[in-house]
């Protein structure tokens, strides 16, 4: 069986609007409803697609994580192949209310931040975010690689929670020009606890990821597409067609996110 031929699972996508003030274009192809979403993943072969509602992190600053939670909680469990993560603003407390009551059902697979969008340094608010998720033991997905969020910041609170399972999201993602910070991250983990995930715009760099994976090993790495902002087909593709061998393709398409997630898929053997 090829890489084709793998049922992926899609760690880190969006649906809704692009919204970037005085920016038409991006918020034009950069947008997309959830059923649309849905159906992207459906034709590169991508069964599960786990989503946060752009309208909870953007505009910049401005964005209402709370209305976005409770869109995203009566849309993700009508449409087949979607999963959710529930975004926590440290900002808003009302988030974390929301995030326990969401975390209990069956479409919310775990706790998605983001630093950049919310307008808050990971270095202030993570204690907060990661005693909560560790009292739930939820996975938690976060951007990385900007001045909020730079991914040796999360490694102590990270080793401060073993039982959290962080995704440092956009391997290669980077505000210096280095694009090692993720893989060094997970590196410096004290438990095992800290992985990274595919869906970034550098990952076209030839050899990126192919390295990543000589480095932390491909059962520490994550299949993400950062749908609708990047081209689902090229992110499947930058994974089905990379110099890996076929266990490391099977388990970053899909066992590492099955295993992580708990994923229960009705009719997978």
């Amino acid at each position: 069986m090829t890489a084709h031929h793998i049922s992926a699972i899609d760690i880190h996508a969006h649906y809704g609007v692009l919204d970037r003030p005085g920016k038409p274009w991006l918020q034009r192809f950069g947008s997309c409803d959830a059923p649309g979403v849905a159906q992207r993943a459906k034709q590169s072969n991508i069964q599960i697609t786990v989503v946060s509602p752009l309208l909870g992190l953007m505009p910049r600053g401005q964005a209402d994580a709370c209305t976005g939670n409770e869109e995203a909680d009566q849309i993700v469990p009508t449409i087949d192949g979607l999963r959710q993560w529930v975004i926590i603003d440290p900002k808003r407390p009302e988030t974390f209310d929301q995030a326990q009551q969401m975390l209990s059902k069956s479409h919310c697979v775990g706790i998605k931040i983001h630093p950049e969008e919310h307008l808050y340094p990971i270095v202030e608010h993570g204690q907060a975010i990661f005693e909560f998720a560790a009292k739930h033991e939820a996975v938690v997905l976060t951007h990385s690689g900007q001045e909020n969020s730079m991914p040796e910041d999360f490694v102590p609170f990270a080793n401060d929670h073993p039982n959290v399972k962080l995704i440092l999201a956009h391997i290669g993602c980077s505000c210096d020009e280095d694009l090692s910070h993720q893989v060094r991250a997970v590196q410096m983990s004290k438990h095992g606890n800290i992985f990274a995930d595919t869906s970034s715009a550098s990952n076209i760099l030839p050899g990126l990821i192919e390295w990543a994976v000589s480095e932390i090993g491909a059962e520490k790495v994550l299949f993400g597409t950062d749908s609708p902002l990047y081209d689902v087909p090229m992110q499947r593709a930058r994974i089905n067609e990379a110099d890996l061998n076929d266990y490391e393709k099977q388990i970053i398409l899909r066992d590492n996110a099955l295993k992580l997630l708990d994923l229960k898929l009705e009719g997978y053997v």
